[in-house]
């Protein structure tokens, strides 16, 4: 039992380095100096890579160690298309709802840290206060199946995220973006909210994607 709960752990942990970009994508790295950082030995760490790698995270490469994989623009592409329609389905289900300012302060919680992160040029607080943006417009739209898929998609946007947060446009117009969703739902604005989301994660899209392309970080 205590030698699967190690495994457990190494895996939560190395997926966690990875999709905050500690480990950043296409980077080598030896079970020996895996197993050192996380303070254990290189057997759960074997185990738990095996399993990344199935989950098409990492790739086991005979006496290079362990290859972080690159995050493609490809799927990217494929996963913001999804992520867009079912976030803008929330959006507008979320407006249906009626909710009252109340409600939506933690929405407007979300907005009000993203600015002050800007202010500070501190783009890991924006990008900290972006994901709670859209995990609570996700939890407004009351579709628990939604929320599920959503969810299982965010790691790979994240990912994608922590590898191009650094070498982005500032995401001042993404604030705006929000604020106006955030007015739409409060007023029952049920079209508004939708297609003004919509709008704004495909664009995110074109530009994530395009950066994935420029700097697909061949040569690591």
């Amino acid at each position: 039992m205590g030698a699967m709960t190690n495994v457990e752990r190494a895996m939560s942990a190395l997926r966690q380095m990875i999709f905050a970009g500690e480990l950043t994508p296409g980077s080598d790295h030896l079970e020996t100096e895996l197993a050192e950082r996380l303070g254990m030995s290189r057997t759960p760490v074997r185990e738990a890579a095996l399993m990344l790698q199935a989950q098409g995270l990492v790739e086991m490469r005979p006496r290079r160690g362990i290859r972080i994989s690159p995050v493609s623009a490809q799927d990217m592409s494929d996963i913001y298309d999804i992520l867009t329609e079912l976030e803008s389905l929330a959006a507008a289900r979320a407006a249906e709802a009626g909710y009252s300012d109340t409600d939506l302060e933690t929405l407007a919680k979300a907005i009000a840290d993203m600015d002050a992160a800007l202010d500070a040029d501190d783009l890991r607080a924006w990008a900290d206060a972006d994901d709670r943006f859209h995990r609570e417009l996700v939890r407004l739209g009351r579709n628990a199946r939604l929320s599920m898929i959503v969810s299982v998609m965010r790691d790979q946007v994240r990912r994608a995220r922590a590898t191009t947060l650094f070498i982005r446009p500032k995401p001042a117009k993404s604030n705006a973006d929000h604020r106006i969703v955030l007015q739409a739902i409060a007023d029952g604005d049920v079209s508004r909210a939708h297609d003004t989301h919509h709008a704004h994660r495909r664009a995110a899209r074109d530009m994530l994607v395009a950066l994935l392309d420029k700097h697909q970080f061949h040569g690591l």
